[in-house]
């Protein structure tokens, strides 16, 4: 199901308005900040770190705490963020790397235990396509694999989510609620910043979501998008008073035919290269 219009036409002011109150819920995942601390990272945001700490405690019989930056295994000179933030008052804060942790945000003792040859930092340090080569715990690949399927691989399991990009920040929502199947969810432009690789991905997981009893409703631009969709709502004809009708509502292939609509012409000549 896809909502799509014109820049300005009600797209997101109807979905936001509105859906909430009849699907109290329904599930907005937006390009908005994620919520956390500057030591905040897909390891703690997903809940994976838990396990993870788990495992290093069981292991080695130290204390589950000393496996995490935000805890007693923290680097006690940067309070494990791996960097020192200095305000300068008037004058925009320098960020510089820890010296005495180099960057690693766990102090010595921390790393000095090792589970199959690998220090708790390393772990950090290890991209999610990585850590599904190193793990076996089913607890940690569930989650790993979450965030392979959304395109999220390449992230650093401690990278902190202040670097991460709207759409990052959007697919990384997306993998933290796909352990429930049968829910609704509303993606807010989900494919800007994204590369045209990586939208390709992105439409073969909504089709995987769909295919698994979730119910999609996807605001977007994107002509891709428009025509992967099984049913169009296209709002317009205009944006901002000139908008906010329905221009036509049926499937990609209507849309193509109609001819009556903006988002009908481009998809038009966009399909036919």
């Amino acid at each position: 199901y896809k909502r799509q219009g014109v820049a300005g036409s009600g797209k997101s002011s109807l979905i936001r308005g509105h859906l909430p109150a009849v699907r109290p819920d329904v599930v907005m995942l937006d390009q908005s900040p994620v919520r956390g601390s500057r030591r905040s990272s897909p390891a703690t945001f997903t809940g994976m770190l838990d396990p993870i700490r788990t495992l290093f405690a069981r292991t080695t019989g130290a204390p589950a705490a000393l496996f995490s930056p935000n805890s007693s295994g923290a680097c006690p000179a940067c309070q494990g963020a791996g960097v020192i933030f200095t305000d300068l008052a008037f004058m925009d804060g320098v960020t510089t790397m820890c010296e005495v942790c180099r960057g690693r945000r766990f102090k010595d003792e921390a790393q000095q235990y090792l589970v199959h040859g690998r220090s708790i930092a390393d772990v950090f340090e290890m991209s999610v396509a990585e850590a599904l080569e190193f793990f076996t715990e089913k607890a940690i690949r569930t989650v790993l694999r979450r965030l392979s399927d959304v395109g999220l691989d390449y992230l650093t399991l401690g990278q902190t989510l202040t670097t991460l990009s709207g759409g990052e920040r959007q697919q990384l929502k997306l993998a933290s609620e796909l352990a429930v199947g049968g829910r609704f969810y509303v993606l807010d432009e989900p494919t800007t910043g994204l590369h045209l690789a990586d939208v390709e991905h992105l439409i073969a997981l909504l089709h995987r979501l769909v295919d698994d009893g979730n119910t999609l409703v996807v605001i977007e631009h994107n002509l891709d998008v428009v025509a992967a969709a099984d049913w169009v709502v296209d709002l317009g004809p205009g944006a901002g008073h000139d908008g906010g009708r329905v221009v036509f509502e049926g499937t990609p292939a209507a849309l193509t035919t109609d001819g009556s609509t903006h988002t009908g012409a481009y998809l038009v000549r966009y399909l036919s290269g």
